[in-house]
């Protein structure tokens, strides 16, 4: 039997690729060992030398560095994500980010895509209404996410968690979680206009062009393997998306 192709994943992606590539493995018998966590950690592992074959990243930052460090032999985008609020309190989004007594908890910028991603949300919010972004750059909190973040017990989801503990009133992660949030019942899910929202765009980065590893990478781009993430909550690929292939 084949050795385990080694992968690296962004954590937000394991309700989606778990199932994806169990399904993959009962149709090609390729076997793969997954490991997630926040992928700026992930891609300098990758830079120790580590072994990776394929890296899936929540953002285009670190699979065009692994590209530009030839590393990786290219990159393909294969999904996309926008941000939304987990909370327990009441109320619109904007109106609660704009409560200054509210506890803001956040994933951690350069670790963590999710970070950055939120960071450029604040960023966004400040063209809306002048220093809002920069009141909530002061009032966040990077709790999870990071080299010392603290351990979110297994199983439990990182957003919800936060607020049960009493470590934030709101965090900002992926909306794709809405759907797990959507059945609890002391935290729910509050979207953010797509107008206001940021756009988070997955990328694979290529590390080994093996055709076990380009099998499983046309896998995901077709609409078998699409299905798999719309059926997790990311959102689909539009017609143009895959022009991020190198």
């Amino acid at each position: 039997m084949s050795a385990s192709v080694p992968l690296f994943a962004a954590g937000s992606l394991r309700p989606a690729l778990t199932p994806l590539i169990s399904h993959f493995t009962r149709l090609s018998g390729i076997d793969f060992t997954v490991e997630y966590g926040p992928a700026g950690l992930l891609r300098e592992r990758i830079e120790a030398g580590e072994p990776c074959a394929l890296f899936a990243s929540a953002n285009r930052a670190h699979p065009q560095q692994l590209l530009s460090s030839r590393k990786a032999v290219s990159v393909q985008t294969f999904s996309r994500n926008q941000l939304s609020l987990t909370t327990a309190r009441p109320g619109e989004w904007l109106d609660l980010l704009r409560d200054p007594t509210l506890r803001i908890g956040t994933s951690t910028p350069g670790c963590d895509p999710c970070g950055d991603y939120t960071w450029a949300f604040f960023e966004k919010l400040d063209l809306l209404e002048a220093g809002l972004g920069q009141q909530l750059r002061e009032r966040a909190t990077a709790l999870v996410g990071g080299r010392d973040s603290l351990n979110v017990p297994k199983g439990e989801l990182a957003s919800a968690w936060v607020i049960r503990q009493g470590l934030a009133d709101l965090f900002i992660g992926y909306a794709h979680y809405a759907k797990t949030l959507c059945g609890q019942p002391d935290v729910r899910c509050v979207a953010i206009p797509p107008e206001h929202n940021v756009q988070c765009e997955y990328q694979l980065a290529i590390l080994d062009a093996s055709k076990e590893v380009m099998a499983l990478v046309e896998f995901i781009l077709t609409s078998g393997g699409q299905e798999f993430l719309t059926a997790a909550g990311f959102l689909p690929l539009s017609d143009g998306s895959q022009t991020g292939a190198q």
